[in-house]
């Protein structure tokens, strides 16, 4: 298996910084090979101000996630202080960093886009598969429909956009990859993080049809 293939993630999610809060969207559709096998949520809360997309490896995504969502919990509870998005972001990045070097005989490789509230205001991180963690200013893809999603937010992207406004490009940008890309689909959800929090915007579901 080459460094491109082991990469490679089936999938389209979505982060789009805006002035009041960041936009976090994802498809449902879970992929084994050439094969479309579930759906499952890829926006996800891992706490009162912090949500997360993920992409990869299905089963260590979810494992990372809940163990970021309970060290989160832990940190807070010992320190008395509320963890901010960089040192949650950090965290995480340190638990792919470790998950992607043990010893497997089936790497685990996972992708996640990590938004949250704190002080400071909102904030953005792309957390890469190799434990790298980078501060997004504007707007980030992963996945295969990302092209297609990459697409329509290079042209329509204003910084000085509301959460609204991101909500409904993000939108437009999951569905055209969930049409183009057979990798993504299934449905998608829509998050709006800003100072009230974790809010859902959308969530929506479809399965593909067999004619009978």
């Amino acid at each position: 298996m080459t460094e491109q293939e082991v990469l490679k993630t089936g999938t389209t999610t979505i982060g789009l910084v805006c002035k009041d809060g960041v936009v976090l969207a994802a498809d449902k559709r879970i992929t084994a090979g050439h094969s479309i096998v579930g759906g499952i949520k890829k926006v996800l809360p891992v706490g009162k101000r912090f949500a997360i997309t993920i992409a990869g490896t299905a089963s260590d995504a979810l494992m990372l996630t809940r163990y970021l969502r309970a060290e989160i919990r832990l940190k807070e509870l010992r320190s008395q202080n509320e963890v901010t998005v960089r040192e949650a972001a950090n965290l995480l990045a340190q638990f792919v960093f470790a998950n992607v070097r043990r010893m497997s005989v089936i790497p685990g490789i996972t992708h996640f886009l990590f938004a949250g509230y704190d002080k400071d205001g909102v904030s953005l991180y792309d957390v890469f598969p190799d434990g790298t963690s980078t501060k997004i200013e504007n707007y980030f893809c992963s996945g295969s429909g990302s092209v297609y999603a990459y697409g329509l937010i290079d042209g329509a992207y204003e910084k000085d956009m509301s959460v609204e406004q991101g909500a409904s490009l993000a939108k437009k940008a999951i569905r055209s990859a969930i049409i183009r890309d057979s990798a993504s689909g299934n449905g998608y959800d829509i998050v709006a993080i800003t100072q009230s929090g974790v809010q859902e915007v959308e969530s929506v579901e479809f399965a593909p049809q067999i004619d009978k």
